[in-house]
């Protein structure tokens, strides 16, 4: 595989230089550079989803700055890895907090990519004069803090978790539903939940368990689960943990329809869990990249990030879009004018809808999709 590795990278490379000098119309910004940085997981075991958004904002500058900058400002992205930890969330804060101190002209901060990270950040992005936009973290608590500079382009977890259970309820049938998630606060969130919305719907919770963030083996739940005779099985946590917690049911004759949430919806999961993943079901926050977008962008996403396009690229580049929209609607970089401006968007237009927000920042119609894995692929069979 490495042997083929170089000229596949080098192939990217030459498309991406042919594209970029094929584009005409360049206009130049003149008034210097405005900074965006993309906090998210660029390492470890959330790196994919990370790069994705960090890729997806890439692109976003990349056309921003080819149309004529930020009121004549060019815009410059800056990836910081917050390593899926929130003490290292933390630091990133404090580093970014630190550059605004120093003079560097920020404009805002897309991340965090999860929730728990994004909780412990907005305790120093609350008090700095900036726009934070998450394309992903969905903790319903996180609006409800009463922070002026915070907006999501993703739906909460409150409205996950209710698709969620209707659609295993209504869709699938599911009366006895296993309810598995993972110790962030992302997954105990939509493990009460979707509790409440099953309950709600009258399916019985026959079991409820957590699990731990990066968990990869489950001998001692398998046999708890299998016990409880679910005729569904509903799992709340990430890409690392859900494909082997798949595979381990499988492997244990537990095929009963699984749902997992967003945080696996990646190609990943379908590597690692094999023929496993067929049939499985996932809840996410938008399309795919390759329904939402046309080709030139998915050749203009190739030229800047010299590969193709995954699950959060498009919330990546939408969570920019919405930035930059706010600023040209203010006529300003002032974080509090271009707060304002975000707040009165009225179905703007991005490849993961058109979006309108709340005076929380949340979505006014947050939407949320399933796919199931068919044939080694995920195919959107809700809405």
């Amino acid at each position: 595989m490495k042997s083929s590795a170089r000229p596949a990278v080098l192939l990217l490379v030459l498309m991406a230089s042919l594209f970029l000098s094929a584009c005409g119309g360049v206009q130049e910004p003149t008034k210097g550079e405005v900074v965006v940085y993309v906090a998210a997981p660029l390492s470890g075991f959330q790196a994919n989803g990370g790069q994705t958004v960090l890729g997806g904002a890439r692109l976003a500058a990349a056309k921003i700055n080819r149309a004529g900058g930020l009121l004549g400002y060019s815009v410059t992205v800056k990836g910081l890895d917050d390593q899926s930890d929130s003490d290292v969330a933390l630091d990133v804060a404090a580093q970014i907090e630190q550059a605004v101190g120093q003079g560097e002209r920020v404009l805002g901060v897309i991340g965090h990519l999860n929730s728990g990270q994004t909780l412990a950040a907005m305790e120093v992005y609350k008090d700095l004069p900036l726009v934070i936009i998450t394309p992903t973290a969905s903790e319903v608590s996180l609006t409800q803090k009463g922070y002026d500079n915070f907006f999501r382009v993703n739906a909460n977890d409150t409205t996950q978790a209710r698709v969620d259970a209707q659609f295993l309820v209504e869709q699938v049938g599911a009366r006895r539903v296993a309810v598995i998630f993972n110790d962030d606060p992302y997954g105990q969130g939509l493990g009460q939940l979707m509790a409440s919305e099953l309950q709600a719907l009258g399916a019985e919770v026959v079991i409820s368990l957590q699990v731990a963030v990066e968990q990869s083996t489950f001998a001692n739940e398998i046999p708890q689960i299998v016990a409880a005779n679910p005729d569904a099985v509903f799992y709340g946590g990430y890409e690392v943990e859900t494909p082997y917690l798949r595979l381990e049911l499988v492997e244990a004759g537990l095929s009963v329809p699984f749902l997992a949430t967003d945080g696996a919806f990646l190609a990943a999961t379908i590597d690692e869990a094999g023929t496993a993943a067929e049939g499985m079901y996932v809840s996410a926050f938008g399309p795919q990249p390759q329904a939402a977008v046309d080709a030139t962008w998915i050749k203009e996403y190739q030229a800047v990030e010299y590969r193709n396009p995954d699950t959060y690229s498009i919330n990546g580049f939408a969570a920019l879009q919405v930035l930059a929209e706010g600023v040209r609607q203010a006529a300003s970089l002032d974080a509090a004018q271009v707060a304002d401006a975000i707040r009165g968007l009225s179905n703007f237009e991005t490849p993961i809808g058109a979006l309108s927000f709340d005076a929380e920042g949340d979505l006014e119609e947050p939407k949320i999709y399933i796919f199931q894995v068919q044939d080694g692929g995920w195919v959107q069979v809700y809405p």
